[in-house]
């Protein structure tokens, strides 16, 4: 693979108000440009990174979708997060200097590799940077504390429906319809990260069809009513 041709210049990209913090100078952005050097092409269905790996590098999410996910003491696959363009992956690996988790392509993707180490040194160089490292790191745990509500204390319908509405929420910060999806995961892959049975899933989405509250097509999927979904996470909250 020719490096040069897949050169990232963060200063001209359009997703770096997604993966970048605002306000940086002329000059801080073109040190980070030095430092994010380059992307990586990854394949559907293949690995960015696998558990036990050596942790180098941040991967800023520039096209496609992957899935996170370890494997239980009996050999299941448990999938603990989705991401997405704009989303940054591998912070598993900071802990320990390896990766607790595998990254999957679920489509033809791209990312871009920030050498950890290189981040860190920049970081002490301007606070705006390492603010902004902070915040990634609290957004996953504040992530991790919403899967554990959700798989914790929620009957399934208001798990898909928290799921479904953190998707679409998630997909219009990036320019994407508010109300039309098309889903990555599996039926199986939603369960596995839900706690719930394949058939369960098929189950749920298949009585919001009933009701009237979304549409769907295979992995197509349509939410025709957003505040039906919403009173079904959080009943009496919506106007």
């Amino acid at each position: 693979m020719d490096v040069q041709s897949i050169k990232v210049a963060c200063s001209s990209c359009n997703l770096r108000e997604l993966c970048l913090p605002m306000g940086l100078s002329t000059d801080e952005m073109s040190k980070l440009d030095s430092v994010v050097s380059t992307r990586r092409r990854i394949k559907r269905g293949t690995a960015l990174f696998n558990v036990g790996d050596k942790f180098t590098s941040l991967y800023a999410v520039r096209s496609g979708f992957f899935k996170t996910c370890v494997t239980t003491a009996d050999g299941r696959d448990q999938v603990t997060g989705f991401q997405m363009t704009g989303e940054i992956i591998g912070l598993d690996g900071i802990v320990s200097d390896r990766h607790s988790c595998d990254a999957i392509a679920l489509e033809d993707a791209e990312v871009c590799v920030m050498p950890f180490d290189q981040v860190e040194e920049l970081s002490r160089e301007f606070t705006t940077l390492q603010h902004h490292v902070h915040k990634i790191m609290s957004r996953e745990i504040v992530r991790d504390h919403s899967v554990m509500l959700l798989l914790g204390s929620m009957r399934a319908e208001e798990r898909l429906a928290a799921f479904l509405l953190n998707l679409v929420q998630r997909l219009h910060a990036r320019g994407f319809s508010q109300s039309e999806l098309i889903l990555r995961m599996t039926r199986e892959e939603i369960g596995s990260y839900l706690g719930m049975k394949l058939e369960t899933v098929s189950r749920t989405f298949s009585k919001f069809v009933d009701e009237g509250i979304i549409d769907v097509k295979q992995r197509y999927v349509h939410i025709k009513n957003t505040d039906g979904l919403r009173l079904i996470v959080n009943p009496g909250t919506c106007r």
